[in-house]
């Protein structure tokens, strides 16, 4: 006769560290000068359109006939210098982004990587078509705000590419409880959603010319509700509203982050973009307000798009490390995986035992 019982092995291990194939900090750094140079370009663009110089340069690709790159430094002046310098800027990423994506392409042994990497490319690429579509077809309130639209994602996927070639990303810094906190993950989830509305928004009241529509606050046309109606004002009305909106989400993300995620030194890759994020809104909000006060003031119209963006990307990123579990379950290359977080809870195996009739044991897998 033969009787099975079950015994509990010894509990299993944290999974050894991400391979060394992963780690590559000058990917990383280099990934880092992208997203910096893509602020550069937000800004760029948010000056063109800050200035009215959108149509300064009337032909495209090329810069009143010239080719752009040879075009002499001693016109750039009034509206062309901003639109001019867009382009080169604009240009200037346009290469970072295909050295980036061919980079990832060779080195990053992740095959979803190589595809964010080809679909920044694309993304950059397809930016370009539409700014010198505003420019041909000039300046079309529907495609001026997807150019800005597009611009945003392009923006999120540098800083994406970043975020994901960092060593402290691969190698799993944070703890299971936090980044499994699936009311925390929603809750970011959705301020991110929101944010990037809210930006469609803004564009959308910047090419429309909705910005001064209504032209003080916080009240609108001395009260709390605006007296009249038409579409600027409604424009208008919906990013203050937005405003609100994103404030309150951000919020709620932040109380989350600090109530459930910031337990233990690891809850600081929760904790710090939080504040940033809260920060930065604040800051927003403030330029916003100052934006119609000073009746568009060039600078500080351009630093609130600037600002927006980077209110998104903090988001993003805070949004990206409540998920962190799920990417760590994604396979790469052969048997490679990313590095579960190092304060996973070890988990019991179990394996059969056989008595047999002579009193030894065997073990049956």
């Amino acid at each position: 006769m033969r009787l099975v019982r079950h015994v509990k092995s010894r509990p299993v291990l944290p999974a050894p560290p991400a391979s060394p194939a992963l780690v590559n900090s000058p990917l990383h750094r280099f990934a880092t000068l992208v997203a910096g140079c893509t602020v550069l370009l937000v800004l760029a663009g948010s000056l063109v359109t800050s200035t009215g110089s959108g149509l300064s340069v009337p032909d495209w690709p090329t810069t009143y006939g010239w080719n752009m790159f040879a075009f002499p430094p001693s016109k750039w002046v009034g509206g062309i210098l901003y639109e001019h310098g867009h382009r080169l800027i604009a240009s200037t990423v346009g290469f970072l982004t295909i050295v980036l994506a061919v980079w990832l392409a060779i080195q990053d042994p992740r095959r979803w990587m190589k595809w964010l990497g080809a679909a920044a490319l694309g993304a950059v690429i397809a930016q370009g078509v539409l700014g010198g579509l505003t420019v041909l077809f000039f300046l079309p309130a529907s495609v001026s705000t997807a150019h800005a639209g597009l611009a945003e994602i392009f923006f999120c996927m540098t800083v994406a590419i970043a975020l994901f070639t960092s060593p402290r990303w691969i190698e799993g810094v944070g703890s299971r409880e936090h980044l499994e906190n699936i009311a925390l993950r929603r809750a970011a989830t959705t301020t991110t959603v929101l944010v990037y509305v809210q930006i469609l928004v803004g564009a959308t009241m910047r090419h429309t010319g909705a910005g001064l529509a209504i032209p003080d606050f916080p009240l609108m046309f001395g009260h709390a509700w605006p007296t009249h109606w038409d579409p600027k004002i409604a424009i208008h009305f919906a990013h203050r509203v937005g405003a609100l909106v994103v404030a309150l989400a951000v919020a709620t993300t932040a109380a989350l982050v600090w109530s459930r995620g910031a337990r233990g030194t690891s809850g600081k890759a929760l904790t710090r973009p939080a504040a940033l994020l809260v920060a930065l809104v604040v800051v927003q909000i403030t330029l916003g307000a100052l934006t119609v006060l000073s009746r568009r003031d060039v600078w500080i119209n351009s630093v609130h798009v600037v600002c927006g963006a980077l209110v998104l990307t903090t988001s993003l990123v805070l949004t990206l490390r409540t998920w962190r579990s799920k990417f760590a379950t994604m396979t790469v290359r052969g048997d490679v995986r990313l590095k579960p977080d190092a304060t996973t809870e070890a988990t019991a195996a179990t394996r059969s035992v056989r008595l047999q009739a002579d009193g030894t044991t065997g073990a049956r897998a």
